[in-house]
């Protein structure tokens, strides 16, 4: 998968729990809630996808700026077909209503851990924490953070249901969407969208990070992973519909959190894909993510750039990860039957 840097994502493989401990928990956290009857998803989940025309884009780039070793170019002329998308990441609220409906458990939940940032646990959550990845050591290893307690056992998301969910897997996302009747966009539908019309910018407002001195996006301020300065307005996630949409009406395309796609990542995704709505099928043992977190920052993970891609396996779920949903015209069709 190629090597993954600083904010962008601690991996579930790189953390070593006992497998008695690991399936005494999944056994406890299914009980119950595997033979629920799932129901239908309300016809008000996405009440605002917004269409975006088939059209050809300069996808990638061959800017100094972007990570070669992440497969962020050549630069090239790649053609899409018409699609919906959500103006929003699937928020806490949604997803909610996505385990309510079904009793879906998330793999964080059945794995009994995921990777916190340690800025936001409370202190005792750190105090009880036992494994920290070596290799990117502000990802904590916190049992009982899940997507409804996303700093550990003592959090709750009560004032953050129009935030977006985190702690999300891919394979959590593909379930969501299976249910609600979307899917993941392609990384180059989500390179396309999030570009918002412009022509080769580099973020989907321009060129600049800021504009009139005004924040676009939550991303780090400060010093990463030491010092932030949260002038942007938040520490960690954000509301789904802060700051600026694009010129799509779509809102948080950089910043934020990462969203899962549908391809698997490949640093030789340019190479290896059709110039006709290209999407990366070979397995390579990580997904594709794009867009970049609260996290990010030019010194560490310059990748709140619309050309910028990572990845992550597609168990592997972190506190600053979630997903976007797209929708083709037959699944509209589908629906309505």
């Amino acid at each position: 998968m190629g090597e993954q840097h600083s904010c962008c994502a601690g991996a579930r493989a790189s953390v070593k729990l006992g497998e008695a401990e690991r399936k005494g928990h999944h056994d406890s956290q299914r009980k119950g809630s595997d033979h629920k009857q799932p129901q239908q998803p309300p016809t008000d989940l996405h009440p605002n996808m917004i269409a975006i025309p088939g059209g050809t884009f300069t996808m990638g780039t061959n800017s100094q700026e972007g990570f070669a070793r992440d497969g962020e170019g050549p630069a090239r002329s790649v053609s899409i077909s018409s699609f919906e998308i959500s103006p929003y990441a699937v928020t806490n609220g949604q997803f909610g209503r996505f385990v309510e409906a079904t009793g879906y458990v998330t793999e964080a939940e059945r794995f009994g851990w995921s990777f916190v940032f340690e800025m936001l646990a409370s202190e005792e959550t750190k105090a009880s924490v036992k494994q920290v990845p070596q290799e990117v050591p502000w990802w904590l290893v916190v049992e009982g953070a899940y997507w409804a307690a996303p700093e550990g056992a003592d959090s709750n998301i009560e004032t953050r249901m129009d935030h977006p969910v985190v702690h999300i897997s891919w394979n959590d996302a593909v379930a969501y969407c299976q249910w609600a009747g979307v899917r993941l966009p392609t990384e180059a539908e989500w390179e396309y969208a999030a570009r918002g019309g412009l022509k080769g910018k580099t973020y989907p407002w321009g060129d600049l990070l800021k504009q009139d001195g005004e924040h676009q996006c939550n991303i780090w301020q400060g010093k990463f992973p030491v010092k932030n300065n949260a002038s942007d307005g938040y520490v960690g996630t954000a509301p789904v519909d802060a700051y600026k949409p694009n010129g799509y009406g779509l809102y948080n395309m950089s910043g934020n959190v990462w969203e899962w796609c549908g391809d698997w990542f490949s640093p030789s995704y340019h190479q290896q894909t059709s110039a006709d709505n290209p999407f990366y099928d070979k397995p390579s043992g990580g997904r594709s993510m794009r867009g970049g977190s609260y996290l990010c920052h030019r010194s560490y993970c310059n990748r709140y750039r619309v050309a910028a891609r990572s990845g992550n396996t597609p168990d592997s779920s972190t506190g600053n990860c979630g997903f976007r949903v797209v929708r083709d015209q037959s699944m509209l069709r589908y629906s309505e039957q």
